[in-house]
């Protein structure tokens, strides 16, 4: 398949009263035509900051890009006039937000909000950008599509709000669409049916999509590679099926002996990650995870590993081989 986005070495800063945060710190990707990536890990791992330094949403300053390259369609994002980037953003590159209320516009129609990309990039008469945005809707479920576009984004329910803010990131058949933890704040039968619109539509429409969650359980229907990030790094990279059958880095073990399984196979006890989540002000010299890692050997506090490739398109950042290895408690964190 065609490769759509490559993203090389991204770094990305805050710089703030407290000291220099360490976002985002050589993370690389790719995102071939028509396939869904899933970006996993917990809250400040820098999931959401790589999607954003690649589209230029990230605040400057106190954010800053330091390096990367983020090649789309044979141009380099992190280097494209704002201009240019602008239209990249609404037009080619699609993206939903983790909150719809607070991401629309409280005091605009509906109606007015989706049109507004439509106008702007693809240069449509307000006449056609309405039987769009009408289209649109029905395109993502939402009933007496016409009868709604002169009402505000508060009388819509959190579900509703979500399919808007999607028809309005798909108004200008972008190549890529990003969810950035879409279904967070809603209960779990609308996040099913969100799942389920955003697979229809993807195969649909042939766009591709990045699937930013720290819930592994939804990227296992959905996605057909997984990328697994922790304080910044990438941890773990395969497809959706060596991830889940062989996990290889000790983080996505741990993610996923949290989940709870519905078949009633393998029956266990829910395990937890101990201890908490690096001070990303620091910049590792060891491994990030060895402080909560049960698996941690002497090297993990020495330096920190590189990604290596285990098998076919699968890659850890990890000096231990789990099948090799008991896991043991950490007792102390390394001074």
């Amino acid at each position: 398949m065609p490769r759509i986005l490559e993203v090389r070495d991204l770094v990305t800063r805050f710089y703030t009263p407290e000291g220099v945060v360490h976002a985002v710190n050589g993370v690389s990707f790719h995102l071939d035509e028509g396939e869904t990536l899933g970006i996993v890990g917990e809250s400040g791992c820098g999931k959401s900051v790589s999607v954003l330094s690649i589209l230029r949403l990230i605040p400057e300053p106190p954010g800053r890009i330091e390096r990367g390259e983020a090649n789309f369609m044979g141009r380099d994002l992190l280097s494209l006039p704002k201009e240019e980037m602008r239209f990249v953003r609404g037009a080619q590159i699609g993206m939903i937000f983790q909150d719809p209320m607070t991401s629309l516009n409280p005091v605009m129609t509906i109606g007015k909000q989706i049109a507004e990309p439509m106008l702007e990039h693809l240069g449509m008469t307000e006449s056609q950008a309405k039987d769009r945005v009408v289209e649109l809707l029905g395109m993502v479920g939402i009933p007496h599509a016409k009868e709604r576009l002169d009402d505000f984004p508060h009388q819509f329910s959190g579900g509703m709000r979500q399919r808007v803010m999607i028809a309005m990131a798909l108004s200008c058949s972008p190549k890529i669409l990003i969810a950035d933890e879409p279904t967070t704040a809603l209960d779990v039968t609308i996040q099913a049916q969100i799942l389920d619109l955003v697979k229809e539509l993807r195969d649909k429409l042939g766009m591709a999509v990045i699937w930013i969650t720290h819930d592994l359980g939804i990227i296992a229907g959905l996605a057909e590679r997984v990328m697994v990030m922790y304080a910044g790094y990438v941890a773990e990279r395969a497809s959706v099926r060596d991830l889940y059958a062989y996990p290889q880095h000790p983080y996505t073990i741990g993610l996923l002996g949290s989940l709870p399984r519905i078949d009633g196979r393998h029956a266990r006890r829910l395990v937890s990650i101990e201890g908490r989540p690096p001070d990303l002000l620091q910049e590792p010299e060891c491994c990030p995870f060895a402080p909560r890692c049960p698996y941690v050997i002497d090297i993990c506090w020495d330096e920190n590993p590189k990604l290596r490739g285990t098998g076919h398109q699968h890659e850890i950042s990890c000096w231990v081989n789990v099948k090799e290895v008991t896991p043991e408690k950490v007792t102390a964190v390394h001074e």
